[in-house]
């Protein structure tokens, strides 16, 4: 099958979509929101979970037997379950413009449907409660919605709430600007396997014309490197386009890789140990991968839920292990319904592009983190240990 990576090679080629993003970031920050906007007329999704420690807002309603069929926006934050409070900021926002579903009898009288998912970063910025607020969701689905030229973050106590935050990166559709990657939004804190993780995104063009897209936030317990060579796991996905370059770190380079990966077991290791008993019932959970799987091609929320669970298969691909009892890997499958499907055959094409551009987007996420050190910790960027694999 012919594929191609789209225009702007992220979820935005999506026609319809449009991603922003809040990044909270300073002496006791390091989390943050990404909001996906399904434009005025909502889209169609669902959600699969795997992981062993979830974190979630209104997926229920998302079920095939639920009543309602579309849903305004999605919210992926930092935050564990504080940062859903992001989720009720991105509500209010779309309230205040008039998106949601319809409600009242007078116009504007609507209850936007926002499910959310979290993932762990607690303590990482050096304050375990320094997490996404309302006031976050507020910004990221404010830069969803009006679009801006990206700026740099800046720490999250200097950012005025209503302003031009430096703190917020904007995003739109193909004739906007490309969605940011790396330490960006729900992506600010991730982690995994001991490096920098970040937010990644990847699409894919169709021969038939379908767009095929994904955002995650990557933030997992398992690994991305192969535990010989240190190469990137599912690497030989990746298309044209998708980095400048990437190619096999050298030995020293491999090394300072795998050194990273072992030290991030040891430490799982001695946490556990440190709790004792305890750690059997009710370790917390301190990771978790989480994302959007989108298409432009009509399905129903069946078929969303198809496109989200062979979706995992792509996380499969790029982190081992996956799906543990301490991560909440959970993927929304998305569609705007802006082209009809147009058989099985198609069908299948999407579904297999789904799983590529998850694998593609963890691979850009990593690539894309840059190494961060706060009061809560250091966490190495793939790029900066081996910079001979991925520079010029």
């Amino acid at each position: 099958m012919d594929v191609t990576p789209g225009r702007s090679n992220s979820l935005a080629d999506v026609a319809g979509l449009r991603v922003g993003h809040r990044t909270q970031v300073g002496p006791d920050h390091l989390t943050g929101t990404t909001v996906i906007w399904g434009g005025p007329a909502g889209v169609t999704a669902a959600v699969d979970v795997r992981g062993g420690a979830p974190g979630t807002r209104e997926t229920d309603l998302l079920s095939p037997l639920a009543s309602m069929q579309r849903v305004t926006a999605i919210v992926l934050t930092g935050g564990s379950a504080f940062g859903l409070d992001s989720a009720g900021g991105a509500v209010a926002e779309l309230a205040d413009r008039g998106f949601g579903f319809p409600a009242g009898d007078a116009p504007g009288e609507v209850v936007p449907i926002v499910p959310a998912a979290v993932l762990f970063d607690l303590g990482r910025g050096g304050r375990f409660r320094s997490t996404p607020s309302a006031q976050s969701g507020r910004d990221a689905c404010r830069a969803a919605l009006d679009p801006a030229p990206t700026t740099a973050a800046e720490p999250a106590e200097t950012a005025a709430a209503g302003s031009a935050l430096p703190g917020v990166q904007h995003g739109a559709g193909p004739a906007g600007n490309i969605v940011a990657q790396g330490n960006v939004g729900a992506g600010t804190g991730a982690v995994i396997g001991g490096l920098k993780g970040g937010i990644g995104t990847a699409s894919a063009q169709l021969p038939g014309g379908a767009t095929v897209a994904a955002l995650l936030a990557v933030n997992a317990v398992g690994s991305p490197l192969h535990p010989v060579s240190g190469s990137l796991l599912g690497d030989w996905l990746l298309l044209p386009g998708d980095v400048r370059k990437l190619v096999a770190p050298s030995a020293r380079e491999a090394a300072a890789l795998l050194d990273v990966r072992a030290a991030a077991g040891r430490a799982l290791l001695q946490r556990e140990q440190q709790r004792g008993a305890a750690a059997a019932t009710d370790y917390l959970a301190r990771n978790t991968t989480i994302g959007v799987i989108a298409t432009d091609v009509a399905l129903d929320k069946a078929g969303c839920g198809k496109l989200a669970a062979i979706g995992h298969d792509g996380l499969a691909r790029a982190i081992n292990p996956v799906h543990t009892l301490l991560d909440g890997d959970t993927l929304f499958g998305v569609s705007t319904g802006a082209r009809r499907l147009t058989g099985m055959a198609e069908l299948q094409q999407i579904l297999s592009a789904a799983a590529n551009v998850v694998t593609r987007a963890v691979i850009r996420a990593v690539l894309a983190a840059e190494s961060v050190t706060t009061q809560g910790g250091s966490w190495p960027g793939y790029s900066q240990l081996a910079p001979s694999a991925t520079g010029p």
